[in-house]
């Protein structure tokens, strides 16, 4: 049991111990990188942006400004075209992608909204502009003619109630009613 434990304490005490000698490494590692990165930085800035010199004189001056005018011109340019490429060659890449998937034959399903649309409209969007029919559904509905007779007059006179309370308000109502009663 002891002699075990024993083995135990020695592999974890030396996974420990790797551990941290792996740690180690990789901090002098990326102090290393990064002191790499430094000199490369001061190298590239040396050969690309020598030394400001100003010069004693207005019209030397201007000329300065007027070079470094230029130069950040250039440079903008030639950002302007390499967004340019970069817009391109990421909508070849989505063109390509997408013919990707139709080769493939999935699809990706665009998400669907619900419209609200008349027939006409439904008809003009699936035929285009050389729809004329009009659809008016109403059109086609067929008219019929209710027959009035005094047996039905005579239901809707008692059966509307508003208008005989209409009658009977005011004064004129009652003095109908009380003729009525006698």
């Amino acid at each position: 049991f002891f002699h075990l434990q024993k083995k135990r304490r020695a592999a974890t005490a030396r996974r420990q111990h790797l551990k941290s000698a792996m740690l180690q490494l990789a901090a002098t590692e990326i102090e290393k990188e990064a002191a790499a990165k430094e000199v490369e930085k001061q190298n590239y800035l040396a050969e690309h942006c020598p030394p400001l010199s100003l010069p004693g004189s207005m019209q030397e001056l201007q000329e300065l400004c007027k070079k470094l005018h230029a130069k950040i011109e250039s440079v903008d340019e030639e950002r302007y075209d390499t967004e340019v490429k970069l817009q391109k060659t990421n909508k070849e890449l989505e063109d390509l992608s997408q013919k990707l998937f139709d080769l493939r034959g999935k699809f990706k399903r665009p998400p669907l909204r619900r419209v609200r649309m008349s027939a006409d409209a439904m008809l003009r969007a699936l035929l285009g502009s050389k729809h004329k029919v009009c659809m008016d559904l109403r059109a086609n509905l067929k008219q019929v003619k209710k027959e009035d007779t005094e047996k039905e007059k005579d239901l809707r006179d008692v059966g509307d109630w508003r208008k005989n309370i209409e009658e009977k308000s005011g004064m004129e109502g009652r003095k109908k009613m009380f003729e009525a009663g006698e």
